[in-house]
């Protein structure tokens, strides 16, 4: 059975950081890319940042230079570190692993980020 668990979620003050873990079993961890994304009230889950099996990284323009995505595939965990938070930033965030070319895709059930003063 596949899981991907969130934790590390929470309130936080603007220009704050967060780090974000996501958990998974029950898959070949290495052999999958792992995806951050985001889902703001009334708006759609977007991507926010992802590392290849290969560990190439890539990030929304929006968080460029603040957050950073790691795996760490003994521990079958990825991260996000999230720095310089804004209130943008709020949103409920899911891990996403998949293998596109066998059309596997895997979610977690998220935690919720709430960027304020």
């Amino acid at each position: 059975q596949v899981k991907l668990v969130e934790s590390g979620g929470g309130l936080v003050q603007p220009g704050g950081s967060l780090r974000l873990s996501c958990a998974a079993s029950g898959i070949i961890f290495s052999s999958y890319n792992l995806d951050w994304y985001r889902q703001a009230p009334g708006k759609q889950r977007e991507p926010v940042a992802g590392i290849t099996s290969g560990g190439s990284t890539n990030y929304a323009d929006s968080v460029k230079g603040r957050f950073t995505i790691s795996r760490d595939n003994t521990e079958k965990m990825v991260y996000l570190q999230m720095n310089s938070l804004k209130a943008e930033d709020t949103a409920f965030y899911y891990c996403n692993a998949n293998v596109p070319r066998i059309g596997r895709s895997y979610w977690g059930q998220g935690t919720q980020v709430t960027v304020s003063s």
